[in-house]
């Protein structure tokens, strides 16, 4: 990065490209995704509820030891629940000061990753401090900002998103969210900010005897799934109920703890539940993707799909080429990628339908995703990249989008340097990677 002005009042820029009032489109987030808002056996209540709230106050706390940065501290052998009073409490006024500086003594050593820089970034775009050389009073005064902005989120988000040029909000939900009450207040506020994709990942699990899901969305559906006709059935009520609420694609997150080599499986050779042995666990979830991405195929739906990260080396993308030649006219969008960045790239290059959005590598490592860039900006059509964030909040993404805006404009900059690019056509190329692609494959806008 550089050396900051007076927190909250510097644009970071390179050269004479701006991206810094483009629109951008979020395509991928977890806003929400906090523990003040409350969990269930599968996520967080807002993946499941629309128009969630918080059941408690919301604190500075609660938004720097969110589920990604706590994943970090975990891994460095802290335990965040160690740095809160005993009794697990968020501490306010003088005890906040205290707690926050046994938190900067214990993490100091993950004060650099990509997750801490940015959550302190948007921080201090949002609210004007800077979490990391904050005096006491500054400290306070953005912890009682977070907990007045959050009495009302989705007033907090439209105002925060105008501030930002956030042009459009989609987040991944599980599928009994589109038989959820939207009459209430909160959620027909939320519905105006955002849309949404179905997460099919949860139906992967539905084999297991007693399935509490496959349970759930048998009433909620009232089709019995024991079987492949009972499944294509409650399958399509459930595709077309997201459809009738306004889902834009389909998500999956199986790189997470299988390879992503979805086979074709008869029928005939599918357990449906049970005692599953493993091989019939992958015949049933090959099954199921495939007959997903028919349905999202013939609703011209997306798919977006989870690579890298996780489960090395099975969340390799190469296999996802098996899909692309099978469903040609569903979009796949390889999220994150990292680090299979040439992979990922060179099916982005040779299959028409399929994309890369590299949401998470900035809050990963803003190097990956500056290598990313670099990488993939010579070599594959600019229509084919998008730059969600998947955040877990709104001050994550804040940050994330600023560096976005700043490696883009840098890696963009070279382009003029090194190989003499028009100015028109980065800017163009920047319009595209920040929300013309986007749009373009997920429709226009849902905010007012």
């Amino acid at each position: 990065m550089v050396a900051h002005a007076a927190p909250g009042t510097e644009r970071l820029s390179v050269s004479h490209l701006d991206t810094s009032q483009l629109p951008i489109y979020c395509a991928h987030e977890h806003w929400g995704s906090l523990t003040p808002f409350g969990t269930f056996p599968g996520g967080f209540t807002a993946d499941i509820i629309p128009g969630s709230l918080p059941a408690r106050r919301v604190g500075l706390l609660d938004v720097v030891l969110d589920p990604y940065y706590s994943g970090v501290l975990y891994g460095a052998g802290i335990r965040p629940s160690d740095l809160l009073p005993d009794n697990g409490s968020q501490p306010e006024g003088a005890a906040l000061a205290i707690v926050w500086e046994r938190f900067l003594a214990a993490a100091g050593n993950t004060l650099l990753t990509g997750t801490f820089q940015c959550i302190r970034l948007g921080i201090r775009a949002l609210y004007g401090v800077d979490v990391l050389h904050a005096g006491t009073n500054e400290l306070l005064a953005a912890d009682e900002a977070i907990t007045e902005r959050y009495r009302d989120p989705f007033t907090w988000y439209r105002q925060a998103m105008d501030v930002l040029h956030i042009a459009a909000l989609v987040r991944p939900v599980h599928p009994e969210f589109y038989y959820s009450d939207l009459g209430a207040p909160p959620a027909a506020a939320e519905a105006a900010l955002m849309r949404t994709v179905m997460r099919i990942d949860p139906l992967l699990d539905c084999w297991e005897h007693d399935s509490p899901r496959r349970k759930c969305l048998v009433e909620l559906t009232n089709i019995e799934a024991g079987d492949a006709a009972g499944w294509r059935k409650l399958l399509e009520a459930l595709f077309s109920r997201a459809a009738e609420r306004g889902a834009l694609g389909i998500k999956q997150l199986q790189a997470y703890s299988r390879s992503l080599d979805f086979e074709m499986v008869d029928d005939a050779a599918v357990r449906f539940h049970g005692g599953l042995t493993d091989v019939e666990v992958t015949r049933f979830q090959d099954w199921m993707v495939h007959e997903c991405c028919k349905l999202a195929e013939a609703l011209g739906w997306p798919h977006q799909v989870h690579v890298g990260t996780h489960n090395l080396p099975h969340s390799n993308p190469l296999p996802l080429a098996g899909l692309a030649r099978t469903y040609p006219r569903m979009p796949i969008v390889q999220m994150h990628c990292w680090p299979y960045l040439r992979e990922a790239g060179w099916l982005a290059r040779h299959y028409p339908s399929i994309y890369i959005d590299s949401c998470w590598m900035p809050i990963l490592n803003p190097a990956y995703f500056r290598e990313a860039l670099a990488g993939w900006v010579n070599y594959i059509p600019f229509d084919k990249l998008m730059c969600s964030q998947d955040a877990t909040s709104l001050e994550m993404a804040a940050g994330s989008i600023e560096m976005v805006r700043y490696i883009s404009q840098q890696v963009l900059a070279q382009q003029a340097s090194d190989l003499a690019v028009d100015a028109g056509l980065l800017q163009h190329t920047a319009e595209s990677w920040l929300a013309g692609n986007a749009t373009r494959l997920y429709g226009t806008p849902n905010k007012e």
